[in-house]
């Protein structure tokens, strides 16, 4: 049994960072800022409705009392003016459309780029190495500076029935990642099958980590994109004003099944906010059988990869895994700064950055249309 709370800004709000062990978070992928909570043993499925008057430990080490926010309605004048504002600016949008240039803002402007040198040399890649084109127009870079701050990186890990891997294995992958982390990064570890669950909230402590994977267990059906959209949503979107590095680590084998969420949005809404996507896959448990209106799963697995900018490694490669995501992520992670080409932006515009030879660099392979 589960409460739901309106709004997850709650914990944001009061900094809540340490819950009960007997208490896990459940992400809502079909309700926009919200979580809700339950009381019990998950595995035994002897779940009690959480309590109004529950206390949890903020990270500032203070006592706080969960209050359940009240439902509030905007009243109909203000729906009306909010209405006749937003026709106002379609209207608008369409009378500009046409082909004219993109918006010269951070999000359409600015992409993030991984590049290293094959060999160990520690020359400094610059502008003038890299390249940039937008739907085959090569375009102005304005920068391309090293970004060595902090990132945030989720571990999205498969809890489904099916899924050919015990817990044991799901743990031992999950557990390389916070033994490399550097100062600074920060871990927030999610189980998902019918639903999103926060296992261990964001944190650097690779005992709390380890504590909390115990919470891992096997039922029901991996609604896959449900649960990364519920993860940008709710965990990302909220502290990406003050960290621009994020990333999604995939342990899973790419299999969705019952997601309301659609494959070409999840991909649209991770290359629109420019979130790198890794996976450390599983084993195909369909077999490469295709799949109804959407990739098989091992596409999944490449699309996401390949579209954002991140990579996959195998199950077997966990460790390799943990490190050279991590390595990246700190040390070989550039912003590159740009001015866009003469393309309407109400369409997808394809992305491609190349570089010098003995130089690799990925990036995401698109920005998605803004009317999608």
């Amino acid at each position: 049994m589960t409460r739901n709370i309106e709004t997850g800004i709650y914990l944001a709000k009061h900094k809540i960072m340490a819950l009960p062990s007997d208490v896990r978070l459940r992400l809502c992928p079909t309700v926009r800022s919200s979580f809700s909570l339950s009381w019990g043993s998950p595995k035994t499925n002897n779940e009690k409705p959480l309590r109004k008057s529950e206390t949890f430990r903020t990270s500032a080490g203070e006592a706080h009392s969960l209050n359940l926010p009240e439902k509030k309605y905007l009243e109909k004048g203000k729906i009306s003016v909010t209405f006749l504002f937003i026709l106002f600016l379609t209207l608008s949008a369409f009378a500009q459309s046409g082909r004219r240039n993109a918006p010269k803002s951070e999000n359409g402007s600015v992409i993030n780029v991984f590049a290293v040198r094959d060999e160990e040399s520690k020359e400094t890649i610059t502008a003038k190495n890299v390249a940039l084109y937008e739907n085959g127009v090569e375009l102005i870079i304005k920068s391309f500076v090293k970004d060595p701050s902090p990132a945030r990186i989720v571990l999205l890990v498969d809890n489904s029935l099916t899924l050919r891997a015990d817990v044991q294995k799901l743990e031992e992958a999950t557990n390389y990642f916070p033994f490399e982390i550097f100062d600074g990064d920060q871990l927030m570890i999610v189980g998902y099958d019918d639903n999103a669950e926060i296992v261990s909230d964001w944190t650097d402590d690779p005992k709390k980590i380890e504590a909390s994977l115990k919470g891992f267990r096997k039922k029901g059906s991996p609604k896959l994109f449900d649960a990364i959209s519920a993860v940008v949503t709710e965990a990302l979107d909220p502290i990406s004003v003050s960290n621009r590095k994020l990333a999604i680590v995939i342990i899973g084998d790419g299999l969705d099944r019952g997601s309301q969420t659609k494959f070409q949005n999840i991909l649209a809404e991770l290359q629109e906010k420019d979130i790198a996507l890794y996976a450390i896959q599983l084993p195909d448990r369909t077999g490469g059988a295709i799949q109804r209106n959407q990739p098989k799963p091992n596409q999944v697995i490449q699309k996401l990869t390949e579209g954002t900018g991140g990579l996959t490694f195998q199950i077997n490669e966990a460790e390799k895994a943990a490190q050279k995501i991590c390595d990246e992520l700190r040390k070989n992670r550039y912003v590159l700064s740009y001015q866009p080409g003469n393309f309407s932006t109400l369409e997808e515009r394809r992305l491609l950055v190349v570089a010098d030879n003995g130089i690799n660099v990925r990036a995401k392979s698109a920005q998605p249309a803004l009317n999608r």
